[in-house]
């Protein structure tokens, strides 16, 4: 491990305000940001995924966002991978980088390692693949809960891709997908602090609802609807598109896909949470105690 290179992963909830501080701590530290929000990576979702404005990016260097296209194939351990070879040539030029986001599957492949799943035969595929298709969502969730429960507490449970995956690994395997998660920790050649940010419950709900009103107002609606011929894509199963999706194909109106919306956002921030809680190594602040913050980093790193 070098003592002299840090890694700084910034993670909380959707909407509580990691976009603003990592700017700001990168101007302070000189250095880049790693972006590790697996619904960020790619180019044609704007606006469903609240990435940074182009001001924001134009502000400091960021990486991992826009960087895919909807009909690529990508996941964690790829991220890992890809992530750790930036990384390498980050610490080249850069003491401190910072990483932020949400998806804390993405967080734990960094920080931790993730452990290799073997191959599933594609005949169990296939056979995940019927059953959703005749049984539908409700079906992956109930068997996903059976199954993993601890999984199910995190996973977006309104993605079928990511429920379709965890069965056919417990299917394949005999074990939990979870099981298969950060089993040993993977020591880096970089030292990590981990700080997360959180609201109070009402004052991060009020944020997300108007976030999301903001986001309707700037043509949510509009993209999802040139997005709709690749909604059964994986980069697309997730909240933020899949209520407009269900009201282009005429289950419910648009008051109802908005409500959908806000109740899904809501609640993927509460999962998120449950997720970031179980880590002891998080130093947890308010959004604006910035001063604090930056503090604790001087502090870590001497």
């Amino acid at each position: 491990m070098d003592f002299n290179r840090y890694l700084i992963v910034i993670v909380g909830p959707t909407a509580v305000g990691k976009t603003e501080l990592c700017i700001n701590l990168a101007k302070i530290f000189n250095t880049e940001i790693i972006s590790c929000d697996s619904r960020q990576f790619f180019r044609e979702t704007k606006l469903g995924t609240a990435k940074p404005t182009a001001g924001e990016l134009a502000q400091v260097k960021h990486h991992f966002i826009d960087s895919l296209s909807i009909q690529d194939s990508y996941d964690v351990k790829s991220f890992e991978k890809d992530a750790l070879v930036l990384l390498e040539d980050l610490h080249q030029k850069h003491k401190l980088v910072i990483m932020t986001g949400g998806s804390g599957m993405y967080v734990d492949a960094i920080c931790n390692g993730f452990d290799d799943i073997p191959d599933i035969n594609s005949a169990i595929r296939f056979e995940i693949i019927s059953d959703y298709e005749k049984y539908g969502l409700e079906f992956l969730q109930n068997e996903v809960e059976k199954y993993d429960p601890f999984y199910f507490q995190q996973v977006d449970r309104q993605n079928p891709q990511r429920l379709m995956r965890a069965l056919e690994v417990i299917k394949g395997t005999g074990k939990t997908f979870s099981s298969f998660r950060v089993k040993r920790k993977t020591k880096r050649p970089f030292q990590i602090i981990k700080i997360g940010l959180e609201l109070d419950r009402e004052v991060l709900y009020n944020r997300i609802d108007l976030r999301m009103d903001l986001m309707i107002e700037s043509g949510l609606f509009e993209e999802a609807e040139t997005l709709y011929p690749f909604r059964t894509l994986n980069a697309l199963q997730t909240v933020g598109y899949t209520e407009i999706f269900g009201y282009l194909e005429g289950k419910y109106d648009k008051e109802e896909a908005v409500r959908l919306l806000k109740r899904n956002s809501r609640r993927y921030a509460k999962r998120q949470m449950t997720w970031f809680r179980k880590d002891e190594e998080i130093k947890w602040f308010y959004p604006n105690q910035e001063q604090m913050i930056h503090q604790y980093i001087l502090n870590q790193i001497g």
